[in-house]
Formats: structure tokens, sequence, C-alpha cells
């Protein structure tokens, strides 16, 4: 696919997809739509790929966002249409496969057997702030404005943050955000356990670095994979003694395989596991 709204990059086990209209505040718009989705396809499907980082372009003048959300012009084109427009065109795009409690927008990202850890590094309002949200880990900087923004354009909770947040943030505080649509800051989204960090500027990326290095080299993608499953799966349905009845099954099965063989002997080491 040729990319236009978006950068995709693989290197080192992790891939890198960048919302690219930085000009826009890497506004949301169908085409950005499609290449998303596109691109998290590719990366679920590619064996070689141990990490997702989501991202916004930086913009030369320093204002940099993560996505503001939908791009002012596609909302008045909403207007002018007299109803909500995807920008679609009609289109389906692709969409990386997993179960179906999980198929659909963005949901897929919690389905998927691949991390995705979001990199907020500016603004994030509405469509931006609920891709940030369906990350799995979530880094902000320090100071960056963030807003559900959906009850200041009269729309209701988007793309299941209804059901998100507040398992994220707890009831309480969901409610605060999702009604009021007010601005906050990346501060309190890290206090309030959002963000697993707040970081200046100068330390984001770096320490981003070095986090995702380590879950793509010294982490076993089988682990990753199993857990995640069970991390999303379980608060879909199950209670804690199946959960519990569930993980001790995987840990039988588990404890044949590859990655427990290098985890157990890399201990014993006193070294690095590699995966």
């Amino acid at each position: 696919m040729e990319l236009k709204a978006i950068r995709y990059e693989v290197a080192d086990r992790v891939a890198r997809l960048t919302l690219d209209r930085a000009h826009r505040g890497n506004a949301w718009t169908g085409r950005m739509h499609l290449e998303y989705r596109w691109a998290m396809t590719e990366a679920e499907a590619d064996p070689e790929v141990r990490v997702v980082v989501v991202t916004g372009a930086e913009n030369p003048d320093g204002r940099t966002a993560f996505c503001v959300g939908a791009d002012a012009k596609a909302l008045e084109g909403h207007v002018d249409k007299g109803g909500y427009d995807d920008g679609l065109r009609g289109s389906e795009p692709p969409m990386p496969d997993v179960d179906a409690p999980f198929a659909a927008d963005f949901a897929f990202q919690l389905g998927m057997r691949t991390p995705v850890v979001a990199v907020v590094n500016g603004a994030a309002a509405g469509v931006g702030l609920v891709i940030a949200c369906f990350a799995d880990i979530r880094f902000g900087v320090q100071g960056a404005k963030l807003t559900t923004a959906a009850p200041k354009l009269g729309f209701p909770a988007e793309y299941g943050l209804s059901w998100l947040l507040p398992r994220l943030v707890g009831a309480g505080r969901a409610a605060d955000w999702l009604l009021s649509g007010r601005i906050f800051l990346t501060d309190e989204a890290a206090e309030a356990g959002l963000l697993s960090a707040a970081l200046p500027a100068d330390d984001l990326g770096p320490h981003v670095e070095r986090y995702v290095t380590d879950l793509a080299r010294h982490v076993s993608p089988a682990s990753v994979a199993a857990t995640k499953a069970q991390l999303w799966g379980d608060l879909l349905h199950d209670d804690p003694a199946a959960s519990v009845r569930h993980s001790m099954a995987l840990l039988r099965e588990m404890s044949t395989g590859p990655d427990f063989v290098e985890g157990a002997r890399a201990l014993s080491e006193r070294r690095p596991p590699e995966f």
C-alpha cells in the first residue's frame, strides 16, 4: 500500500507506526484510518515483529501532537452531509486476525498477540485518545493535553471508551473525563494509571527505546502472547477461579516449550534471556 498519512517501518523486531500529518496535528482522516489498520495487520502477521510502537510525527515548529482527533475539515463534512461519514468511501480496511470479541475498531489492538505501546508525544483528543487507550502500554510527554472531546461535539463516548476507560482508571475518573470532555494533562493521566509514566520530552524517547528493546529481545514472545490473551480475555468473561485454572493449564503446556528452556537456562547462567 502507498502510505500517505502514516509511516511504517520495522527494525530490530520493533514495528514503528507514526501518524504522519504533522502540519495538521496528525489529525485523523479516512485515509489515515485505512493505512493504520493496514499497518497493524502487517505487524501482527509478521513473525519478526515482537512489539508495535505508535506515535505522532514531530512538527518542525516544535508543536508536536500525538493525534488531535478527527480533522476539522472532516467534521465540517459530517455537517454538510447531514450525518457521520467515516471517509472510507465504502471500503472495508484490513484488520488483524483476532477473536470475535475484539474484532472492531480499535478493540482489535487488545486481541493482537503483539503488544502495542503508545507514545503520546503531544496532544491527544477524540480518536487520538482512543488509539492510545486501546494500546497495552502507554507513555506520555509531561504537560501534553488530553481530552475525549466527544461531549463538546455532541457525540457519545467513541469507539468503546465507555467499556475500556472504567477498566483502566475506574468508573469515577472515567465518568469525569467522558461526561465533561474537559482537558486534562498527561501528568494527571499518569497519576490515574492511564500512562505508565509521563516524562520530560528529552527523556521520553530514550526511556521508550530501552523499554521496547527489552520487550523485543529479552521477553518470551510466547509468554507475551499468552499473557496478553489472559489479561484482556479474563476481563471479558472469566471469574477469578476460572482465571487460575486457565493459567495453570497454560503453565503446564508452556513448560514444555523452547522459551521456557531458554528462560530457565538464562536464569541459571545469570544472563538476560534471548528469545
